[in-house]
């Protein structure tokens, strides 16, 4: 699927199951517990961080990727 017609899939206009349900892929998500791999993230103060960093100070850590419709 090319970059455009992806965009277009992913912001759909309008919260239905056959729009968002393709998003849905918690089957590929690591399991609890499981080690994660480091990346670089950005707060709301736009400072870098690491995931690992915040989740070694803050333990119930919450990243949401993607945007809430």
């Amino acid at each position: 699927m090319p970059d455009k017609e992806l965009i277009e899939a992913y912001n759909y206009d309008s919260f239905v199951p056959e729009k968002y349900e393709r998003w849905l892929n918690f089957e590929s998500s690591l399991p609890l517990g499981k080690i994660i791999t480091d990346f670089s993230l950005w707060d709301l103060n736009k400072e870098q961080t690491t995931l690992v960093t915040e989740v070694n100070q803050h333990p119930l850590t919450f990243i949401e990727f993607g945007s809430f419709t």
